[in-house]
């Protein structure tokens, strides 16, 4: 069947594109991924071979910004912990002491206001939250406003801020590791760290150092290196962090406009039309 396959449809990766699959396919004409990330794709390689590439980013952002601010609450709250203690045998009561932190009025920083980080952006408008963000390229004044969120050229300005850093950029060769040590040494000792744009954004070993000495307060992943994390890892064996398996689209809603998203640019590409969500190496 090889000389009749026109079109690809990656779900979570699968299958893996590499030069061999591309020199089996010599009809190929386009590849659909079901998501934003395209990191898991060699560009360049697939272009080479005439192949066009499309993405699902309208799909995909409501649902990853809902899990953003869902590890945001589950973190300031200690929710996880506190079904531990709801449901543990041993319990009789609830200490006192076990406090989280206040959400509504605190500063949260943005890292990445792309789609998804604007979304995340207008549910912490919701919360009361001072808003700070970094990117590339500067917002809209009229969006900044509609949000409320102000601009930081420099990323250790939104670091030294906030009480929540969340993290929402692509995986590049420039941001691989863009919060490390002195990133991490930056924020407050009460702050927390969420990431839900790739694990290799964070170095994984300075974040566990950083929970351990009490640099920063706590973190939320939903995106690790590798996915699942060793089981002998440092950050498996720590109370001040949640760590899911990669849910940002997981629900039934999301999974069904990404299908619809993707089959929408492969009938553009098989037709010859402009695809809703090329994407160029």
């Amino acid at each position: 069947l090889s000389g009749k396959v026109q079109a690809i449809y990656l779900w979570w990766h699968r299958p893996v594109i590499d030069r061999e699959l591309l020199q089996s396919l010599p009809n190929l004409r386009v590849i659909a991924n079901s998501g934003v990330g395209m990191d898991h794709l060699d560009l360049d390689l697939i272009a080479g071979f005439g192949v066009r590439m499309a993405n699902a980013p309208r799909a995909v952002c409501s649902s990853t910004a809902d899990t953003g601010m869902a590890l945001l609450l589950a973190s300031a709250r200690r929710l996880v912990e506190g079904h531990h203690i709801a449901t543990s045998l041993g319990t009789e009561l609830c200490q006192s002491r076990f406090l989280g932190v206040g959400v509504t009025g605190a500063t949260l920083g943005i890292v990445g206001m792309g789609s998804i980080g604007y979304k995340i952006a207008q549910r912490a408008k919701a919360f009361r939250m001072t808003i700070f963000y970094h990117n590339r390229r500067r917002r809209k004044e009229q969006e900044e406003q509609a949000v409320g969120a102000t601009y930081c050229e420099k990323i250790e300005s939104l670091l030294q801020q906030a009480d929540f850093v969340m993290v929402v950029v692509s995986l590049t060769p420039q941001t691989h590791k863009l919060i490390g040590k002195r990133e991490l040494e930056l924020m407050k000792p009460t702050a927390t760290l969420i990431n839900i744009s790739r694990g290799a954004v964070v170095d994984q070993e300075a974040l566990a150092t950083a929970l351990q000495t009490g640099a920063i307060r706590a973190a939320a992943l939903d995106v690790t290196t590798p996915e699942p994390l060793p089981r002998d890892h440092a950050l498996l064996k720590l109370k001040n962090i949640i760590i899911t398996p990669h849910l940002g689209v997981k629900t039934d809603t999301a999974t069904y406009k990404i299908t619809e998203e993707a089959v929408e640019n492969i009938l553009a590409a098989l037709n010859g039309l402009p695809m809703p969500s090329e994407v160029l190496p």
